[in-house]
């Protein structure tokens, strides 16, 4: 009779002799850490890595019976939902999964920040800190858009002209991302590479560098009012406190991780099971404006701010605050790697985690019911003033003719006569580049509607070509990356022709 335990711990011994992974786990394990970091205040790093274990596996699962087509990828999760056995709560689980550890990542690296774990020598691993999360978060949105519904669409419409409005790079980015101009079918082929090959092998690339790195250089030490980082001696001191009051990771620590991993796991069954899965809302339809669509909860308050923002101060604060955000948590550890951890001793620290919070939960709130789109109930069929018909090209004549027929004035002004639906378009061409506004009447956005079903491509063109000769005294409006050049052969900023300049 085979020995079976002989066979397996020879087939053990073999595998190990060529390998040496049980006697790197046991390393790993077993590594000293400060008996004061085996606390409960200690557990975020490990539960993000078993939600991040729960995505992955979840995610497998789904990804083989999604459809990543622009016409199949709704019906699929109604499949999923409706028909596969216990899909629903396989969708719930990925869902609030995702939810559960933007929380989990954004609490680990506030702890982090307040007990002053960023300070030398884990300067690295706080830089790898934050493009975990900006990952995480990309992951999320990526996985919002997937659904595919009206939420999914018209935040893509958003997120492109957010995109296109950033210099040199904005409009080759647009068509990275969406496959052109628009919203088309090649736009959900990418964000599927996106949210299941190319951001989580960057993920799992960067956790593995960053659990590395802290067994690398060791668990934070509970920081003590008075302990002073300095680069000269921090790790000399830090060595003999592991010495003198270190325990072993496993089991000392690790039980209160599994614990507190445990609990999470169980919390987001209890979500999926109760609340269900997130979406999908109804069908992508560019032609229904009469929807409210909302982000995920972790983006709801990018959602109210934008909500809330003067028109003229948006592109100002996307171009702006984002870099300024992560380029300080970026340079944090290189201007502030010494000095005091314990947070009574930094008061500015915490001055600063308390009002990012409270300013996170209130946007996150007022996100719920901000109002999306002024009011639509302006209507106008003035025509289109003759000063505007002269001195243009045919095509620039006819752009005119298509936009007197498809009623545009209806929803928007010409000389302070129109709708006032939309915003007035006497310079819109120096407001936005030729892509933007082919984007804005094929695929629609903000409260107006998509007109690519009601255009054919010639009309598309007269009409792109008529807009694009509105723009006053001012240039027209080009993407960053190409050099100063007349759009569509249509005239200069100060007209040659003598003719007076469009106002």
């Amino acid at each position: 009779m085979i020995d079976l335990k002989k066979r397996g711990l020879q087939l053990f011994r073999w595998v190990e002799i060529r390998s040496g992974m049980a006697g790197t786990v046991t390393g790993m394990a077993e590594h000293p850490t400060p008996v004061s970091a085996a606390s409960w205040w200690y557990v975020f790093g490990s539960a993000a890595m078993m939600l991040l274990a729960l995505q992955v596996m979840t995610g497998i699962l789904l990804a083989l019976v999604y459809s990543p087509s622009a016409s199949n990828a709704w019906p699929s999760l109604q499949f999923i939902n409706h028909n596969l056995p216990l899909g629903w709560f396989l969708r719930a689980m990925h869902g609030w999964g995702s939810d559960f550890m933007i929380a989990i990542v954004l609490i680990h690296l506030t702890q982090v920040f307040l007990f002053g774990a960023y300070k030398f020598p884990r300067e690295l691993t706080w830089i790898v800190g934050v493009f975990l999360l900006l990952l995480t978060l990309g992951m999320a949105f990526t996985g919002q858009v997937l659904r595919f519904d009206q939420d999914a669409y018209w935040g893509l419409g958003i997120g492109a002209s957010i995109t296109g409005s950033i210099p040199v790079m904005g409009g080759p980015m647009v068509h990275l991302l969406l496959g052109g101009p628009i919203v088309g079918g090649a736009t959900l082929s990418r964000f599927f590479t996106l949210h299941v090959f190319i951001i989580p092998g960057l993920l799992l690339s960067l956790v593995g560098l960053h659990l590395f790195l802290v067994l690398r250089l060791g668990i934070n030490e509970w920081p003590m009012p008075g302990r002073i980082v300095r680069k000269a001696d921090y790790q000399r001191n830090y060595a003999a406190l592991t010495k003198s009051t270190g325990v072993p990771f496993a089991p000392d620590a690790a039980w209160k991780d599994a614990v507190f991993a445990a609990a999470i796991l169980l919390a987001v069954m209890a979500c999926a099971f109760f609340l269900g899965p997130i979406g999908p809302s109804g069908t992508p339809d560019p032609t229904i404006i009469q929807t409210a669509p909302k982000p995920d909860l972790p983006f709801l308050w990018i959602f109210a701010i934008l909500a809330y923002l003067p028109p003229e101060m948006e592109t100002i604060v996307l171009l702006a605050v984002p870099p300024l955000l992560i380029g300080g948590l970026l340079l944090l550890p290189l201007i502030a790697s010494e000095g005091e951890k314990h947070w009574s001793r930094r008061p500015v620290a915490v001055l600063m985690v308390t009002l990012i919070a409270v300013t996170l939960g209130i946007f996150t709130r007022l996100g719920t019911y901000a109002p999306w789109s002024p009011v639509m109930d302006a209507w106008s069929s003035a025509p289109v003033p003759a000063r505007y018909l002269e001195h243009r090209t045919p095509l620039e004549r006819r752009g005119a003719m298509v936009f007197q027929e498809k009623q545009c004035r209806n929803c928007h002004s010409l000389e302070k006569v129109g709708g006032q639906r939309g915003p007035a378009l006497d310079r819109v061409a120096a407001d936005m580049t030729e892509d933007q506004i082919i984007r804005q009447v094929l695929q629609g956005g903000g409260n107006m509607p998509a007109y690519g079903n009601a255009l054919s491509p010639a009309e598309t063109q007269a009409l792109t070509s008529f807009l694009m000769s509105l723009h006053g005294n001012q240039r027209p409006a080009m993407d960053a990356s190409e050099g100063i050049k007349p759009q569509n052969g249509s005239h200069p900023a100060t007209p040659a022709t003598g003719a007076p300049p469009v106002q």
